[in-house]
């Protein structure tokens, strides 16, 4: 692929990821917000599984058992968190409390998979987790929302585990078509049972929800997962450092959001962190997060 070709595709996939953030902020001011991000996922699920349908399917029932696994922490623990961060706190803190995953992947990788990384590596992850402490203030005291921007790293990094070990059963399409289905799934019935349910239908609210589960799910998959069988996927899964900047910016732009400086340091020092850890995954080794807000 052409350099630039290549690097217009990697800031358009990190874009979507880094800008739904911001954008659905915005949709909280009409849809509450589990069953908006619900809403985005169940959508998002049932088109992919339209266009997947000829693939093949899984056959064993403890199958479709690990794709619902899958769905419950990539998709219904990493956005519910997400989306109910938002309320607390802004776009661009939630994107960079997200996006320290790759960090967690290291410890848990070594936990639980066995697996042996390089002395860059954990000093990458010792970098990102001083930036989550700086991004936090320099202080411990955490509130609901970073609480929750951390918690749907730390679900998103339980579900990387998984897909690194389930993932080859299944057709990268169809886990990804139905692991956004049941996750999207569990969420609307989350928005309707475990808060009061609030959706204003009209125009921009309409606008939004397509947006987040078109050009923000199936778009932004579609890129991203091109990218990574395109090449060495620990390196390309390097430039996710760029997601929670577009999620800054798009924050500032659109909400005019205030980040203090003390967040742009930290956030610094955990894109180093991400950096160092994924740009030196070697291919066979490597836990490529492949979700995407």
């Amino acid at each position: 692929m052409h350099p630039y070709l290549f690097a217009v595709l990697v800031v358009a996939t990190t874009f979507l990821m880094g800008s739904s953030f911001t954008v659905g902020k915005i949709g909280l001011t009409y849809v509450s917000p589990l069953l908006l991000v619900g809403l985005r996922f169940t959508i998002a699920g049932l088109l992919m599984a339209m266009l997947v349908r000829k693939k093949p399917l899984p056959a064993k029932l403890a199958d479709w058992g690990r794709i619902f696994g899958i769905g419950l922490m990539q998709t219904a623990g990493v956005m519910g968190c997400i989306f109910l961060s938002l309320r607390t706190i802004t776009a661009g803190e939630s994107s960079i409390l997200t996006f320290t995953n790759p960090l967690m992947v290291v410890v848990m990788g070594t936990i639980f998979l066995g697996i042996r990384y390089r002395l860059l590596q954990w000093i990458g992850a010792i970098v990102g987790f001083l930036g989550v402490f700086i991004t936090l203030g320099f202080h411990l005291q955490l509130t609901t929302g970073t609480l929750l921007g951390l918690g749907a790293a730390v679900s998103w990094s339980i579900g990387t585990i998984l897909i690194k070990q389930w993932g080859s059963r299944f057709n990268v399409w169809v886990l990804t078509a139905y692991q956004m289905l049941f996750g999207g799934t569990i969420l609307l019935v989350m928005g309707l049972t475990m808060e009061t349910p609030r959706l204003a239908i009209n125009p921009i609210s309409i606008s939004i929800i397509l947006w987040l589960a078109i050009m923000a799910s199936i778009v932004q998959f579609a890129i991203w997962f091109y990218l990574i069988n395109l090449g060495d996927p620990g390196k390309t899964s390097a430039f996710l450092f760029l997601a929670p900047f577009f999620g800054v910016l798009s924050g500032w732009v659109l909400l005019d959001e205030v980040v203090q400086w003390y967040v742009y340091a930290g956030g610094a020092l955990i894109f180093t962190g991400i950096f160092l850890v994924n740009w030196t995954f070697a291919k066979k080794t490597s836990l490529v997060t492949e979700k995407v807000g």
